[in-house]
């Protein structure tokens, strides 16, 4: 399995938000959407990108831009990450990995000699109208959220 195509649209889903009110990306056609995978809520690379994301909110909006995150966690995590963090953008939930295996982000993993399934940190940039521009694979949260931002700024709203 392959990551989707750069330059194609963006197959359209509909997951549940930790208001668990359904979100779909049509819903947010006329802007771009930052849509990232993240592993786990509230373990510490998890928490800083989101942190990230949320202190930011501002210039992402400026950009004409939503911030969308996905995990396999439960809509109870999610509800809990989500107000102890105050985060002000959606979170999704994917337990049965379902768009995270279609979009190729749920893959084997090794930790510590231990492998198992999981989420690949990636964050996928849609342009406004539904184009796949950018793949960040296999993402490192330092400056993560500023270069989204950089690349957004300089490559989608020239």
């Amino acid at each position: 399995m392959d990551y989707p195509e750069i330059n194609n649209l963006f197959t359209d889903f509909e997951l549940k938000d930790q208001d668990d009110k359904a979100i779909t990306l049509s819903q947010f056609k006329g802007k771009n959407i930052v849509l990232y995978f993240y592993p786990k809520d509230n373990t510490l690379g998890c928490t800083n990108e989101a942190c990230d994301f949320r202190d930011r909110m501002e210039f992402f909006e400026a950009l004409n831009t939503v911030v969308l995150g996905i995990s396999p966690d439960s809509l109870k995590s999610h509800i809990k990450f989500s107000s102890k963090y105050e985060l002000n953008f959606p979170i999704l939930t994917d337990e049965e990995h379902i768009i995270s295996e279609k979009l190729n982000v749920w893959q084997l993993k090794k930790n510590y000699g231990r492998e198992y399934f999981g989420i690949v940190r990636t964050t996928f940039i849609i342009d406004s109208t539904g184009v796949l521009r950018k793949i960040y694979k296999k993402v490192r949260v330092k400056n993560h959220v500023e270069n989204v931002l950089e690349y957004i700024k300089t490559e989608i709203n020239k």
